[in-house]
C-alpha cells in the first residue's frame, strides 16, 4: 500500500527472493507524481542495495550526482567543510528505476487506483505492507493496536527548486526584518538542485506568506536568498508551505499488516533522512522473512532490529530540528564556531569525526575558539570568580549512600580522592544534606554537625594535596518530601520500613504512590530551613571546599518549590514562578552572603519536569535569569526526577540542548550534564558553544581516571591535565596485540 521509494523496495525485494510470490502495490497517484525533487542516500545504504539488488544499484549508481562539501553562509561569510560524502539523484528518477525493476521481475502495479482498507487486504493476502505515508490511512484505522504518537513542530517549510547545481550542500541563513529564514539546497542532477526555505511560524506569517498565494510566496523565497540563487527562479512541483510532523508508533506491526517508512516514522529532513529509512525497512524486511519461519516471526524481527536504529536516527533528527527552530540563539557566534555548531546539530557528526573529514576546517574553529596547539577543547581552563579550572571536566554530583550518622569516611575519602587523581577540573560531593530531618536515606551525608566538617576537611586536605590543581565542590540540599527512604540498592525512593522521620515540603504531596505523605511548612518555618542552609555553608568554607551548589533540582525540598506540579501553596511561596521562586532565592542570597566572596557558586536546577503542566524550558531560562540577577556564578543543568509520573526523552546528550538554551539565550556559564560519556562529546559541547562545563557521572563510575585517560587517548600533554607523579609512568595507552592481518603484497590479474 504506497508507491514510494520504500513500498516499491519492499515489493520488488520480496519478488526478486521469491518469484512465485504475487506481489502487488496499489499507489492512488499517478508513476510520475511524487511530492519534493532530489532524495540523498548515504553509503551505507546504497551498500546494502548493493548487496539486495545489483540491477537497482547499477541503474542508481548511473544517476547519482555526488559531492564532499558542505558551505554555511552566514553574515556574508561562506564557511566550506569538505569531506562529507553525499549522493542524490532526483526523486523522478529514483521513482521511475524502481517502477522498471518491478515490472522487470513481475510485480502487479495498479497506478491511481486506491488501496482497498488495510483489514480487507489482510483478509486475502499473507502480508499487508503498509507503506502509505506520513499520513497513513492504515495506521489511523489501526491506531488503537498502533497507538502513534503525532507531534507537530514549529516551524514552516516548503519543498522547491533550482534550475542549477549547488557545488555543495549549502546552508544560508537569512536575517530579514520579519525574523530569520533558512535555506538547505543540495544538488540532485547536473543541472539541477533541491531548495528548501524554513522559518518559525511566527517569523512566516509576519513575513506575509500566509495571505499569499503560493506561486507569491515562492517569488518572495526567490528575492531573500537571490545571491545563493544567482538571481535565478524557485520552481514548484505542487509545493505548499508545511510543518514538520514526528511520528511514532508503540507497535508497527498488526496481524499480518506491517508499517514501513512514514507510516511508522518520520525523521526531519535536516538530517535527510527520510527515504534512507524507507529503503532501509524495506531491506530489512524482505531479509527478515527470508530468514524466519513464519510472518509474525519474521514481523516481529523486523520490528526489534529496525526499531533501536530509527529512534537513534528519530534522536539525532530531533536534535537537528531543534537547532534549527532555536537558530536566532546562534546568530551571535562567531562565523566558524557557528558552522561548526551547525554541522555537529545532530550530534552525529561529532568534533573527532569532523577532524577526520575536513582537519584544517575543525583546526580553524579550534584556533578562533582559542585552542593552543594540540589542545582539544575540553583541556582548555574555565574562570568562575576567582577559581580557574584547568580543563572543563566535572565529576558530577553521586550520592553514594555510605555516611554514618551523617559523618563521611574512608569510602568518601578513597571515592573522591581517586576522582580527583582522575584529572578533571572539578569533583562534586554527592549531596550533602543540611540537616538529619533533611537526609534522603540514612546513609546520606551531612553538614549539620562539626564532626561532619570536620571529615569533610580530611577529604578536602587530601584534594588540595595530592591532586593540586583540582577543586572540590560541595552540593548543599535537603531532601524534602523526597526524605525517609531506603537506600538506593535496597529500594531506590521507597520509605524505610521502620525508623522513619517526618518530611517536609511545600505542599502535602506524596513523591509517589506508597511514599510518606509530607507535612506543608508554613511560612514562618522557612527561616529556620534557611539558616541551616547558613550553617550548613559555613561549616563547608571553614572545611576547604573551593566552590558551593545550591541543589534546587530532582524533586528535592527547594525543587519542589520551583515545579508547578509539588507546589500547590496559595501564599507568598507559590503560585506564580515569581512567588515559586522566593524561597530558593531567599536561601541562596543568606549562603551567598556568608560563602567566601571569591569563591564560586552554582545552581542545580531542573529544567523540564518531563511531565505535562510542570516545568517548561521558558520556565528553566527565567529561574537561570533569576538566579544569576542573584550572583550565581553558573547554572547546572539537569532534568526531571521531580515527579514520579515522568516520561523523559533519554538518549545520547539528552540534557543538553537545555543546558544550550540558557547558556545562548542569556549569556550564563552553564553545566551541561546528562549522558555525556566520550570525550569526543565534551570536546564537541565545548567547542559548539552549547556548554561551559560538562558534568559526568556514570563514567567517573566506570573510569575514576576518565579525564586522565582522555588526555592519553588524545596524545595530550598540556597544563589541562597533570597525571600524578606516582601514575607517570601509565600516562601512554598500553600496547596491545596485533589485531590487523597482513594485507595482500601482490596481485595478479589472468595471464
Amino acid at each position: 500500500m504506497g508507491g514510494g521509494p520504500g513500498g516499491l523496495y519492499a515489493a520488488a525485494l520480496l519478488k526478486r527472493l521469491d518469484p512465485a510470490r504475487e506481489v502487488t502495490v496499489w499507489e492512488k497517484n499517478a508513476p510520475d507524481d511524487t511530492f519534493g525533487f532530489g532524495v540523498v542516500l548515504s553509503d551505507e545504504t546504497l551498500g546494502g542495495i548493493e548487496h539486495a539488488d545489483p540491477v537497482v544499484y547499477a541503474a542508481l549508481r548511473e544517476e547519482f550526482v555526488r559531492w564532499d562539501d558542505i558551505d554555511i553562509v552566514h553574515r556574508g561569510a561562506r564557511h566550506t567543510s569538505g569531506g562529507h560524502g553525499f549522493s542524490a539523484l532526483g526523486r523522478r528518477r529514483l521513482l521511475a528505476v524502481l517502477h522498471e525493476r518491478c515490472r522487470d521481475l513481475g510485480v502487479d502495479l495498479r497506478f491511481r487506483t486506491p488501496a482497498p482498507p488495510a483489514a480487507e487486504l489482510a483478509a486475502t493476502h499473507d502480508l499487508v505492507v503498509a507503506a502509505d505515508g506520513v499520513h497513513s490511512r492504515t495506521r489511523a484505522a489501526h491506531a488503537d493496536v498502533f497507538k502513534p504518537t503525532v507531534t507537530g513542530h514549529r516551524c514552516r517549510y516548503i519543498w522547491l527548486a533550482a534550475d542549477f547545481a549547488f557545488d555543495a550542500f549549502r546552508f544560508e541563513i537569512a536575517e530579514t526584518e520579519h525574523g530569520v529564514m533558512q535555506l538547505h539546497g543540495y544538488p540532485f542532477s547536473p543541472t539541477d538542485s533541491t531548495v528548501i526555505v524554513e522559518m518559525r511560524e511566527e517569523v512566516w506569517r509576519a513575513a506575509g506568506f500566509a495571505d499569499m498565494e503560493v506561486g507569491e510566496s515562492i517569488e518572495a523565497c526567490a528575492k531573500t536568498f537571490s545571491d545563493a540563487l544567482g538571481g535565478r527562479a524557485l520552481r514548484s512541483n505542487n509545493s505548499s508551505w508545511l510543518t514538520f510532523r514526528t511520528v511514532v508508533n508503540d507497535r508497527w506491526a498488526h496481524g499480518n499488516t506491517v508499517l514501513l517508512g512514514d507510516a511508522a516514522h518520520t525523521a526531519h529532513f535536516s538530517i535527510g533522512s527520510g527515504t534512507k529509512l524507507a529503503v532501509e525497512d524495506a531491506l530489512a524486511l524482505a531479509a527478515c522473512l527470508r530468514e524466519q519461519p513464519d510472518v509474525p516471526a519474521a514481523l516481529a524481527a523486523y520490528e526489534a532490529e529496525r526499531r533501536p536504529v530509527v529512534e537513534s536516527t528519530q534522536r539525532a533528527a530531533r536534535a537537528s530540528l531543534q537547532w534549527f527552530e532555536e537558530l536566532p540563539l546562534y546568530l551571535g557566534q562567531p562565523p566558524r564556531q557557528f558552522a561548526f555548531n551547525l554541522l555537529t546539530r545532530s550530534r552525529r557528526v561529532t568534533h573527532d569525526n569532523l577532524r577526520l573529514r575536513d582537519e584544517r576546517f575543525t583546526a580553524a574553529v579550534e584556533r578562533d575558539f582559542g585552542c593552543p596547539p594540540g589542545t582539544p577543547p575540553m583541556f582548555t581552563p574555565f574562570r568562575l570568580r576567582e577559581l580557574t579550572l584547568r580543563n572543563r571536566v566535572v565529576v558530577s554530583p553521586m550520592d553514594m549512600y555510605s555516611a554514618v550518622d551523617g559523618v563521611p569516611g574512608d569510602f568518601h575519602l578513597v571515592h573522591l580522592g581517586a576522582r580527583a587523581l582522575g584529572g578533571a577540573a572539578l569533583v562534586m560531593t554527592e549531596m550533602v544534606c543540611v540537616s538529619e530531618r533533611g537526609r534522603i536515606t540514612p546513609g546520606c551525608a551531612g553538614l549539620y554537625t562539626d564532626e561532619q566538617a570536620d571529615a569533610w576537611a580530611r577529604v578536602a586536605d587530601f584534594v588540595h594535596t595530592q591532586a593540586p590543581g583540582t577543586a572540590l565542590g560541595v552540593q548543599l540540599g535537603h531532601s524534602g518530601r523526597k526524605g525517609s527512604t531506603k537506600l538506593m540498592w535496597e529500594g531506590i525512593d521507597d520509605p524505610l520500613d521502620t525508623g522513619n522521620w517526618p518530611l517536609v515540603a511545600p505542599s502535602p504531596l506524596p513523591y509517589k504512590p506508597g511514599s510518606q505523605t509530607p507535612r506543608a511548612l508554613r511560612a514562618d518555618e522557612l527561616p529556620a530551613i534557611r539558616d541551616q542552609f547558613v550553617a550548613a555553608a559555613r561549616r563547608a568554607a571553614r572545611a576547604g571546599f573551593d566552590l558551593l551548589e545550591l541543589h534546587c533540582a530532582h524533586g528535592y525540598l527547594l525543587s519542589s518549590f520551583l515545579s508547578p506540579l509539588t507546589n500547590q501553596r496559595t501564599d507568598a511561596y507559590g503560585g506564580s514562578l515569581t512567588g515559586r521562586l522566593r524561597f530558593p532565592l531567599e536561601v541562596f542570597d543568606a549562603v551567598r552572603e556568608v560563602w567566601p566572596p571569591e569563591r564560586p557558586m552554582t545552581v542545580r536546577v531542573s529544567a523540564t519536569d518531563w511531565a505535562d503542566g510542570g516545568t517548561t524550558a521558558d520556565d528553566a531560562v527565567a529561574v537561570a535569569r533569576a538566579f544569576a540577577a542573584h550572583g550565581a556564578d553558573a547554572i547546572d543543568v539537569s532534568t526531571g526526577q521531580v515527579v514520579s509520573d515522568e516520561r523523559p526523552a533519554y538518549g545520547r546528550s539528552y540534557q543538553t540542548p537545555y543546558a544550550d538554551r540558557i547558556r545562548n539565550e542569556t549569556g550564563i556559564p552553564v553545566i551541561a550534564v546528562g549522558a555525556i560519556s566520550s570525550w569526543d562529546d565534551v570536546n564537541s559541547l565545548i567547542l559548539a558553544g552549547r556548554t561551559d562545563l560538562c558534568a559526568l557521572a556514570r563514567p567517573h563510575l566506570y573510569d575514576p581516571h576518565w579525564t586522565l585517560h582522555a588526555a592519553a587517548e588524545q596524545s595530550y600533554t598540556g597544563p589541562g591535565v597533570t597525571w600524578p607523579l606516582q601514575y607517570r609512568a601509565g600516562s601512554r595507552r598500553p600496547q596491545t596485540g596485533r589485531t590487523d592481518a597482513p594485507k595482500p603484497r601482490l596481485t595478479l590479474g589472468p595471464p
